[in-house]
């Protein structure tokens, strides 16, 4: 099982570090688009998103939009076993900070790994999603951890490209699904993972 992760995820990596520049700014700006306009994350009062890194779907746009629209936006704090902090993100006039493994980061007090649990909708990092809502990361474990935390019911939503949705992803018993998946071709929901039960 861990194996065909591994082999997966470097596929996946390698297919991603072709893609032009462009392209990853085109889906970063169709990905805001669509989840401003998505009634989950309209009514969301916190959303817990995070700063994109290379050449991950571009987010910069979506968190400017979220805040422009009033939203509390808390984003992670890699922890050094690997499990998430949160922090405020500090709006338009404040900038993140470099981190460890090339992340950005918010330079506000600390909240606690329970803080996403406060959040209406959490948008997570991916490299794939399975059918029926099962998520394939970059295997540190760090949005398992924080997907755990997260009250059933909360919209919860993997950020990818079109090829990167429906594909067969080997899960393992701490991997969490995800209740949608949001990439340039539109935001896809999924069955029981709507529920916030791992599949």
């Amino acid at each position: 099982m861990r194996a065909a992760k591994l082999a997966l995820r470097d596929q996946l990596l390698t297919a991603r570090r072709r893609r032009p520049l462009l392209e990853v700014g085109e889906a970063g700006r169709a990905i805001a688009d669509l989840l401003l306009a998505d009634d989950e994350v309209r009514r969301a009062a916190t959303v817990a998103a995070y700063a994109s890194v290379g050449t991950e779907p571009g987010t910069t746009l979506l968190l400017e939009r979220l805040l422009a629209a009033g939203k509390r936006v808390l984003l992670p704090v890699l922890l050094p076993d690997g499990d998430l902090d949160w922090a405020v993100h500090p709006g338009p006039s404040g900038s993140l900070q470099p981190a460890r493994r090339g992340l950005l980061e918010p330079p506000g007090p600390r909240l606690g790994v329970e803080a996403v649990a406060t959040a209406d909708a959490v948008l997570v990092p991916g490299l794939a999603v399975s059918p029926a809502g099962l998520r394939l990361g970059r295997g540190g474990g760090s949005y398992d951890r924080a997907l755990a935390r997260v009250p059933v019911g909360t919209f919860t939503c993997v950020l990818l490209y079109d090829d990167e949705v429906g594909l067969e992803v080997p899960a393992e018993p701490h991997d969490r699904a995800v209740a949608a998946a949001c990439s340039p071709g539109g935001v896809r929901r999924f069955g029981e993972a709507s529920l916030g039960r791992p599949v």
